[in-house]
């Protein structure tokens, strides 16, 4: 059995559970598993563990991690990103980069967060997004977290940013808060894991170069470093 770590850039289209499954195959072993999933449309970095790197995983997952991602002001979404159903969409903006620019500023440090419905948070025994799908909406304890939020580009209706976040920040939700701080609404619509702790996008591995490799293990990285971090 082989054990390590691989920093996988998963593609956009697929869950993260769909990269284990592939990871699996690759390797021929059925102990995988991953330090924190993104969604479908999500792509970037994710650690995922093989063999006694499995052991690793609760210590990898308290990482803090850093996104780039895009959202569109204007539209509002029942997943908060581009999967889901619009909700409200006005006509015609009235919001300055200055506005935005101070709104991003409330999202600074340690805030308080709603998980949305669509997410893995259990709620008495299920996750929300199973109660989601029955068109069921209950009421979430807010959860502290921390966040560093920077924009990087107004062309609007879109908004290009940067965040680096704690463990559990929904960032679909961030900015869903801002479409609602400027009040027009907004969504995410794309999103990149640039980094999660130590491992950076620049230094990951897609599923392809996995597929093709003759020896996959050569991208496999020590676990010993990361197992009481």
């Amino acid at each position: 059995m082989m054990d390590g770590i691989l920093n996988i850039n998963k593609p956009r289209g697929i869950t993260s559970h769909d990269v284990i499954l592939q990871v699996r195959r690759i390797f021929r072993m059925k102990k995988v598993g991953h330090t924190g999933t993104l969604d479908p449309e999500a792509t970037g970095v994710l650690i995922t563990c093989l063999g006694k790197a499995t052991k690793a995983v609760r210590f990898l997952t308290n990482h803090d991690k850093e996104y780039e991602g895009v959202m569109v002001l204007g539209v509002s979404t029942d997943t908060q990103d581009s999967s889901g159903r619009i909700l409200r969409e006005v006509d015609k903006l009235h919001v300055s980069e200055a506005e935005i620019m101070e709104a991003a500023n409330r999202f600074q440090g340690e805030i308080e967060q709603i998980p949305p419905m669509v997410s893995a948070v259990h709620h008495q025994g299920r996750r929300l997004y199973q109660l989601a799908r029955q068109g069921k909406v209950v009421e979430r304890t807010p959860r502290k977290v921390k966040i560093s939020f920077k924009i990087l580009k107004v062309e609007l209706p879109r908004v290009r940013f940067s965040i680096v976040c704690s463990k559990g920040t929904y960032v679909r939700t961030i900015c869903a808060d801002m479409g609602e701080a400027l009040g027009c609404g907004a969504h995410q619509a794309e999103l990149t894991r640039i980094r999660s702790g130590p491992f950076h996008i620049k230094h990951s591995v897609s599923l392809e170069q996995l597929r093709e490799a003759p020896h996959p293990e050569n991208f496999l990285s020590a676990c010993e470093p990361y197992m009481h971090k």
